[in-house]
């Protein structure tokens, strides 16, 4: 006898079929219906405490909060009737009891669901109060101007720290009237902290950057994506007079602190003409004498003296031009693995994140190497928090011992416990067997190190060991920190045979066989011993890579061209113009096209659409039929000390990020990077 999974019910008279085990909200939110509520989120626990939700049912005595109670068959469901209506005025007039109405200064204003509802439901005013309560200042950080006075219990930033971010760093102290919410550490260091901002339904918890900085009505919205991390969030920027106000994320979906808070770095050392570096100074130029002298020393060398490396943030566009004009010059050196990792490119399968954000859900035990994967991505760490509080999912770590935000096995810091794993003699390997779908995550600090390919072969052989790769499934992940990294793999940025990678150009570069180094976006890596290599530099802020150059070629940012980005997951996702980009600077990929016509190779590119015809995109993720065994004989793997707040140019322009850096980022860290005074000035 099969069980039955969907019902027969009733709203406001209107016949509904509708699943088992949802509840009488969700019901009504399927349908379209309104149903008013201030302390609700579907991804979160349910609370039931602003009593918004009310509706009558019939047979039973009390009005029932939708949000909490289970659908069942035969239901008949009110959500209109003058009882309703009543009940939630008095819950309105008792939440404005002691709330402040200060409306036309809080910059919730015009997107406030407290605000919506007591015009909706209410009165539009609250009731006269002797005295109102007055909550003293509470301090949360950087990124949080908390104003408790707004503030009606909803708990909402309190469920989302303890059962999304996983830090428990919120909290309700004290009863009845008495009741507050504080940052129980003083600030909030978690790296989803600014979700609250969204969440909170009364102006309580409001974004510091932007206060007092406008109201929502002032501002335009467009889609994108974000380029922070290699998750690819979907987001919205806010605009003003073609200035980003701000960025939100889309409605259902968190993103991470850096994805919201880091675009004033947008504003900061920009790159807006081309120089030239004429007696060690740097002087401005026009385009035509920036390509002069790059193609007076492209056509001195030989090709196998040149190299080309492209950075974090290049989208898929300018790598697939970039790739054809090399081929065209027969140049072998070139590379978009900034950071020296280990990546095999025979098969897309062999670089993605296979599983799939979605599809952690399914996974019943966890094997995570030589990565932290709540800064590298804390979206997807997210994922995995909510798989583990699924239960039944065991997570093991081998690497730096970290606080992921939900329990694991630490094997230590050596690679060489997965030669144990491998050979099924450690007690993980017992785990992994028994699990229908597991999966491994394989990071930079594994892919980075001396033995990064001799660890990812092993990794692969733990796939195959324990039916990690089948049709059905695919639990084999590398989880990316590069937005641009993936689309620059797809469109095979990568050494020739002969060529080099770019550990290998940088040695060229060093003992001088390399005469000339071309770099787009690149900024993360060490630029010393480069004195007798001329270096080209194009991209759009004055980073690192900028201060080496001979020659800069000004760029723009993802929010100041439309472009391609392929996600860790390999999902193709287009981001947008927003906003113009300042001065001379122009789309990388037109910067290549009109170089190649200047050196003597011109592609035949005009527009974007020409480009995107010919790019290699494919949904296909497969994996390759078989690696080569390598053994690992050290087992030492890079350890991080990367900053989460300073991983990009566009983060280390903005002084949002440089400030908590200075004061969310711990002691050791903050040895590591320069000061919030240093980025300002």
């Amino acid at each position: 006898m099969t069980e039955k999974t969907q019902i027969q019910i009733s709203i406001n008279d209107m016949p509904v079929e509708c699943t088992v085990g949802k509840t009488i909200l969700e019901v009504c939110q399927d349908q379209g219906i309104e149903v008013p509520t201030l302390c609700y989120d579907k991804s979160l626990s349910i609370s039931g405490g602003c009593r918004m939700c009310l509706v009558e049912v019939k047979g039973w005595e009390k009005l029932q909060t939708s949000c909490g109670i289970p659908v069942e068959e035969g239901m008949e469901i009110y959500t209109q009737t003058a009882r309703v209506s009543e009940a939630r005025k008095s819950s309105l007039d008792f939440l404005l009891m002691d709330h402040p109405l200060e409306c036309p200064l809080c910059d919730k204003s015009g997107e406030c669901p407290l605000q919506d509802q007591s015009f909706d439901y209410g009165e539009g005013r609250g009731i006269p109060a002797e005295a109102k309560r007055v909550m003293e200042t509470q301090e949360f950080g950087p990124l949080i101007k908390a104003s408790m006075n707004r503030c009606i219990h909803c708990n909402l930033c309190v469920r989302f720290a303890d059962e999304v971010a996983g830090t428990a760093e919120i909290g309700a102290l004290g009863r009845g009237d008495e009741t507050e919410i504080r940052a129980l550490k003083g600030v909030v260091t978690s790296e989803l902290s600014g979700n609250v901002i969204d969440l909170c339904p009364a102006g309580a918890l409001l974004s510091k950057p932007f206060k007092g900085r406008g109201k929502a009505w002032e501002m335009e919205s467009f889609e994108t994506v974000d380029v922070m991390d290699a998750v690819g969030s979907p987001i919205r920027v806010q605009v003003r007079e073609g200035e980003i106000m701000r960025i939100l994320p889309r409605e259902g979906e968190w993103i991470s602190d850096k994805t919201r808070f880091a675009h004033d770095g947008l504003s900061y050392q920009r790159l807006d003409q081309p120089y030239i570096r004429v007696e060690g100074k740097l002087q401005p130029a026009s385009w035509a004498d920036a390509f002069k002298i790059i193609v007076k020393k492209m056509t001195s060398l030989k090709p196998s003296e040149m190299a080309f490396l492209i950075g974090d943030l290049v989208d898929m566009e300018t790598a697939y031009v970039l790739r054809q004009l090399l081929d065209k010059m027969k140049v072998p050196h070139r590379d978009c693995r900034e950071a020296g990792q280990y990546l095999p490119v025979s098969a897309r399968g062999d670089y993605l994140f296979n599983t799939t954000m979605e599809g952690i859900q399914k996974a019943d035990a966890c094997l995570i190497v030589g990565s932290n994967p709540r800064l590298e991505a804390p979206v997807l760490n997210a994922h995995i928090r909510k798989r583990f509080l699924g239960g039944n999912f065991p997570v093991a770590l081998v690497g730096q011992k970290i606080d992921l935000t939900y329990t694991y096995d630490h094997l230590g810091t050596n690679a060489l416990v997965l030669k144990e794993i491998l050979n099924g003699n450690h007690p993980f390997a017992e785990t992994l067997k028994g699990a229908k779908n597991p999966m491994i995550i394989v990071g930079n600090g594994a892919l980075t190190s001396l033995e990064g390919e001799a660890i990812y072969k092993t990794c692969r052989a733990i796939a195959a060991q324990f039916n990690m790769i089948r049709k059905d499934w695919n639990g084999f992940n590398v989880i990316h920190t590069a937005a641009g990294c993936v689309g620059a793999l797809d469109v095979g940025f990568v050494p020739l045979k002969e060529g080099h990678d770019t550990a290998g150009i940088l040695r060229g570069a060093k003992v001088g066989t390399l005469k000339l180094l071309y770099l787009v976006g690149v900024d993360n890596i060490p630029f010393n011993g480069l004195e007798d290599t001329f270096v080209v530099y194009q991209g759009h802020h004055g980073d690192a890579g900028a201060h080496e150059a001979h020659v800069i070629l000004p760029g723009v940012a993802y929010t100041e061209k439309d472009a391609s980005y392929v996600n860790m997951e390999g999902r193709l996702q287009e981001a947008h113009k927003i906003v113009q980009g300042p001065g001379e600077a122009k789309e990388d990929w037109k910067i290549i096209r009109g170089l190649s016509e200047v050196v003597g190779h011109k592609l035949p590119y005009n527009t974007r659409e020409e480009i995107l015809a010919e790019l290699p995109i494919s949904e296909a993720s497969s994996m390759s039929k078989g690696v080569e065994f390598q053994e690992i004989t050290r087992g030492f793997m890079k350890e991080s000390d990367e900053n989460f707040y300073r991983t990009n140019v566009i983060c280390r322009s903005s002084p949002t990020m440089a400030q908590c850096s200075v004061e969310l980022v711990s002691t050791a860290q903050k040895a590591t990077v320069r000061g919030y005074e240093e980025v300002v000035s």
